[in-house]
């Protein structure tokens, strides 16, 4: 047991293994996700890096005179730093307080400023100010957001309108700089919407997307990148295949994947925008191999079934619920899937939070 270094543990909702040495933490996960996949626990690989401090994007909330984090019991509890936050992070969290401080004067309705998205990735900056699209007060909020601009150190900042609480949005404009990021990895850049998923952890991420590129170095042929995002994995291991095939649902990913491929001068690569349900409408050469990287919720039965009949050589299954993926190997094994070897990445230290990367072989 150890003194937690957040002043917040045991309210916030967001950490629960503070009071655990982190060598006990990383052990308390391999022994979970052994138990996921049945593969031995001192058989996985661990990856890791800061155990603070490492966060590059945080959601905080506006609550009457608060601006904060969800507690245990779904209230919100004031923050002032996060300790699991990069610096630059906190600093703009420490800005967006200031700012906050100063709009409690101008007595707008409630709910009009509904969250403060920061984002912090190695190669740039944004504060996204989510504003309640109903609020009789957005004007007013709108210009109190761009005055914010003009002063703040952030490269970007941007604001969207939500109708029904979300926290991130298709409805935004922005109030200075542009509505993209960009990261670095394996030397690559890749460009992704601030109002989009990315990775949270950039270190971790970059030892996990390098991990995957070993794992297909001696592969060839072509790869299949499902569920992919702005491309992160099908463009950092291009070299190794003669063609590689960016499957996402999500219109604006399959828009930034583009880009990356054109910015990064990659040849062999294309986008498409499908429900990975679909995917059997594509034509693939062989030999093929595939990472699939699902949400939360997991592939689904449907495009589950369609990655096992176009039969791929290997399956990288990246998963950040592997109790999700322990229900689903199920599936994978009855058709001749057998794993060959699992690693875990500590994405989330102070959390019970595991990523999985499982290399399945026919």
């Amino acid at each position: 047991m150890r003194q937690p270094l957040c002043p917040y543990f045991g309210t916030c909702a967001g950490c629960d293994t503070q009071h655990l040495e982190y060598e006990l933490q990383l052990k308390n996960k391999v022994k979970s996700l052994s138990s996921f996949t049945n593969f031995q626990h001192d058989k996985i690989e661990v990856f890791h890096d800061q155990e603070y401090h490492y966060r590059n994007r945080m959601d905080f909330v506006f609550q009457s005179d608060k601006l904060g984090l969800r507690a245990k019991g779904n209230s919100i509890i004031d923050v002032k730093i996060c300790p699991i936050s990069n610096d630059r992070l906190n600093e703009f969290l420490a800005e967006t307080r200031v700012f906050f401080d100063k709009i409690k004067s101008y007595n707008l309705k409630p709910n009009t400023f509904l969250y403060a998205v920061i984002r912090t990735p190695s190669m740039d900056s944004s504060v996204s100010f989510v504003i309640n699209d109903n609020s009789p007060d957005k004007t007013k909020a709108i210009g109190l957001v761009k005055e914010f601009s003009k002063k703040s150190k952030a490269e970007n900042v941007v604001i969207g309108y939500a109708a029904n609480n979300e926290i991130l949005t298709e409805n935004f404009i922005v109030a200075k700089g542009k509505e993209n990021l960009k990261d670095k990895f394996l030397g690559k850049v890749f460009f992704f919407h601030s109002q989009g998923f990315f990775q949270n952890n950039s270190s971790v991420a970059e030892k996990m997307i390098s991990y995957v590129k070993t794992k297909l170095s001696s592969k060839k042929g072509h790869l299949l990148d499902l569920y992919g995002g702005v491309g992160v994995f099908g463009l950092s291991t291009n070299e190794l295949f003669d063609k590689v095939t960016i499957v996402e649902s999500f219109p604006l990913s399959v828009k930034y994947a583009e880009e990356n491929i054109k910015f990064n001068k990659i040849k062999n690569a294309e986008a498409i925008c499908m429900d990975a349900k679909n995917i059997n409408k594509l034509k693939f050469s062989r030999p093929l191999h595939a990472v699939t990287d699902p949400p939360r919720t997991g592939m689904g039965n449907i495009a589950l079934q369609k990655l096992i009949e176009l039969k791929p050589e290997t399956i990288i299954y990246v998963s950040c619920n592997p109790l999700k993926f322990k229900k689903e190997f199920i599936k994978f094994n009855r058709n001749g899937y057998k794993i060959s070897s699992v690693a875990l990445f500590d994405m989330f230290p102070q959390t019970n939070h595991i990523e999985a990367v499982v290399e399945m072989n026919l």
